[in-house]
């Protein structure tokens, strides 16, 4: 009888883990990508499932990307470590549309692009550009751990408040930030002649030390 349970219940698993429609709509399992990188070696962007992955369109010749990158790199800079809902930390797969190695690699090291970056230096005719369908640069798709499609064409500040929501925050930070507030309005009232013995500055005195104790709590 066990094995005839085992052998329904893997067919049903095997369904539905790739039932997930492939496609670049929000909710779409992102299309793997992969394309070699300026040293030659082939990354795929299936290899980076577990962290949150920004497919990022740009190349050396396009403006508007190259005055959005600081953006993207001050996003990275921010996130890269940091831990999501949606995945453990934060890294960008760069999809050059570049048409020389000279131009694409110079332009990777005067903009601090850091990350994982691609190219099969076919321009308009990149197989990834085409599978992505994009159509004009730059161009990105935010992904979870799984692959799926969250968000497309965030810039400037959108991208990173679209990472801000997905973050999980530290307890301890968020004590510390609150401990922070509450002994200066203390110092200050403990200096007030009409406060210095009120009981709302015992109460408050009273709060420091019970965050203090969860502090310490939480830090075991």
């Amino acid at each position: 009888m066990k094995k005839f349970i085992i052998l329904i219940l893997i067919p049903c698993f095997s369904l539905s883990l790739f039932s997930q429609q492939i496609g670049v709509n929000i909710g779409d399992l992102a299309p793997n990508i992969k394309l070699p990188n300026p040293k030659g070696d082939s990354i795929s962007l299936y290899s980076l499932r577990g962290q949150v992955v920004l497919i990022d369109f740009w190349a050396s010749w396009c403006g508007p990307c190259r005055k959005e990158n600081p953006n993207v790199v001050n996003a990275y800079q921010k996130y890269h470590n940091q831990n999501f809902q949606i995945g453990k930390g934060f890294t960008i797969y760069g999809v050059s549309l570049d048409k020389t190695k000279e131009n694409w690699e110079k332009a990777i090291k005067d903009d601090n692009l850091n990350w994982h970056n691609v190219s099969d230096l076919e321009y308009w005719k990149s197989s990834a550009a085409i599978t992505y369908g994009v159509k004009g640069i730059p161009s990105n798709f935010l992904i979870d751990k799984d692959g799926i499609i969250l968000a497309k064409n965030l810039r400037g500040s959108v991208l990173e408040a679209s990472l801000e929501k997905y973050l999980i925050l530290d307890p301890v930070l968020a004590f510390q930030d609150k401990l922070a507030d509450l002994k200066l309005e203390y110092n200050s009232l403990a200096n007030s002649e009409e406060y210095a013995k009120s009981k709302e500055l015992k109460k408050l005195k009273k709060n420091i030390e019970n965050i203090e104790k969860s502090i310490k709590i939480l830090k075991k």
